[in-house]
């Protein structure tokens, strides 16, 4: 049976370090394709993603496992990723080593290498989201890239962007009648976007 969440974060807690390895191996891909969904670059979004796991390793203390880990990590990365967005500050790689020296993050970036057709379909299908997405004005974007993405609900999402659940559904509403004004426009030069 998979641990919990909070299971796991109770062990890293209790001293196992392999449970960070655990937790991070569950949310880095989900954080960094939100980031990049917002911030539009995959250095920016790999810089984020490693600032956003650098401050839940140091806050890990703080997290109320009575609340969703997973609402309070996409927490810290929207406001990770809205904080780089003014500032653009790097972040040392090296700054997730633990006191041995072991860099948990830079062990469990998982090889998300694709054969070449694979790559190409890919490409293909984020460029087509992509340009879709970003017909979306930025508050509804986000609220479409949480839900969708990264299955979160509206309530989650309330509580990562810090807006009241209706806002949230109303911010829904919209960016799913606009996306299919998009979708539902003439077609040119053989796109949809």
């Amino acid at each position: 049976m998979e641990k919990t969440d909070s299971q796991i974060i109770s062990d890293y807690l209790s001293g196992d370090e392999g449970a960070l390895s655990e937790i991070i191996g569950r949310y880095l891909k989900p954080i960094f394709n939100f980031i990049y969904r917002l911030v539009g670059t995959p250095q920016d979004a790999q810089d984020i993603t490693q600032e956003t796991f650098i401050k839940a390793w140091r806050n890990l203390n703080k997290y109320n496992r009575q609340e969703s880990f997973k609402a309070w990590i996409f927490t810290i990365a929207h406001n990770t990723a809205i904080d780089w967005l003014r500032k653009k500050k790097s972040l040392v790689f090296s700054d997730f080593e633990n006191e041995k020296g072991k860099n948990f993050l830079e062990e469990n970036i998982a090889d998300t290498s694709l054969l070449p057709d694979e790559l190409i379909i890919k490409k293909e299908d984020e460029r087509l989201i992509d340009g879709i997405l970003n017909k979306l004005p930025p508050t509804y974007k986000e609220v479409v890239v949480l839900h969708y993405m990264n299955e979160l609900t509206f309530e989650e999402i309330g509580r990562v962007l810090k807006k009241p659940l209706n806002t949230v559904k109303s911010q829904h509403r919209r960016a799913l009648l606009i996306l299919k004004d998009i979708l539902n426009a003439p077609k040119t030069h053989g796109k949809a976007y």
